[in-house]
């Protein structure tokens, strides 16, 4: 790959990293920018390919969480691969909407020639990052850690 198509990729994740730090319900339109039309998308509950479902998917977070956002923290890109390491702030709608949650994960990205997501995987501990945050289950999950542990 040439340094100006890298240069190209690193100015899309760039542009893609800016978006998600100001996503809003109202962005979701403009999702077909950075991604191809049959991308694909995959975090721990989800595995889809398309715009309309990756769209669902940022859809149903804003309805399931408040004020739910993105902080990028760190951008590697090489060649048509990157990664971005990021945190997830949010609060639950149904329980506690005082309390910030943060989930911190990283995406990995494949990016077209045109620096459009075609593959994008999210990894982060379920577990950890978000079931021993929920009352109730958070107990157990913490329980079940420290049992393993042992």
């Amino acid at each position: 790959m040439t340094t100006n198509a890298t240069s190209d990729h690193r100015a899309a994740v760039a542009r893609l990293a800016t978006f998600y730090a100001r996503l809003g319900p109202q962005d979701l339109g403009r999702l077909g920018e950075y991604y191809a039309p049959a991308a694909r998308f995959k975090d721990p509950f989800n595995e889809v390919q398309g715009l309309p479902a990756i769209r669902q998917i940022f859809g149903h977070m804003f309805t399931a969480l408040h004020e739910p956002r993105f902080v990028v923290t760190q951008q590697l890109v090489d060649g048509s691969q990157a990664f971005l390491v990021w945190e997830f702030r949010f609060r639950f709608r149904r329980f506690d909407t005082v309390t910030e949650q943060v989930i911190r994960g990283g995406s990995h990205l494949t990016l077209a020639a045109d620096g459009k997501v075609t593959d994008h995987r999210d990894y982060w501990d379920a577990a950890e990052e978000l079931y021993e945050k929920l009352p109730g289950l958070g107990a157990v999950m913490r329980w079940l850690r420290r049992r393993a542990n042992q």
